[in-house]
């Protein structure tokens, strides 16, 4: 607690601003009348500064070991499956989903839900919708008999 020098207030918070070319100590209230109070941060600015990014969890498994998981073929007909075993209806489901029922309906039609809807999904239904992706095509690097004519091949050619 301290003294305003600009006001004369005693016991008082204070803080030292600017006045001039001086320094001053001001209470909240002069220190707003000279413009140096409290500034404002814009919300989204505050809100993302007040959220420390996590620390992403390092994980033993090596690249080759990674699997990558995709949304299955037929996603809309295994919602439609386990909403109707459960009797629940589009609107019911929705509720329990916290989300609209143009989601349900869209995603039973065909159109792919955003991932975090996809997730709703398969935990209130219990049900997978992500499968594992397995590609039609297994390619081998390293020698071959589909390589080209390489320097290697030459300098051994000229020996």
């Amino acid at each position: 607690m301290g003294e305003c020098e600009v006001c004369g207030a005693m016991n008082v918070g204070t803080r030292t601003v600017p006045m001039g070319r001086a320094m001053v100590s001001a209470c909240l209230r002069c220190a707003e009348r000279l413009g140096v109070g409290e500034r404002q941060v814009a919300p989204g600015l505050a809100q993302a500064s007040r959220r420390a990014a996590a620390p992403r969890k390092k994980t033993d498994r090596g690249l080759m070991r990674r699997t990558e998981r995709v949304l299955a073929q037929d996603y809309g007909q295994r919602i439609r499956k386990a909403r109707a075993g459960k009797g629940w209806s589009q609107e019911e489901l929705a509720r329990k989903m916290s989300e609209k029922v143009n989601v349900v309906k869209s995603s039973e039609a065909g159109r792919r839900p955003t991932d975090g809807v996809i997730s709703k999904f398969e935990r209130v239904l219990g049900i997978e919708l992500m499968e594992e992706y397995t590609p039609d095509e297994h390619r081998q690097l390293g020698s071959g008999s589909g390589g080209g004519f390489t320097l290697g091949d030459y300098l051994n050619g000229a020996r």
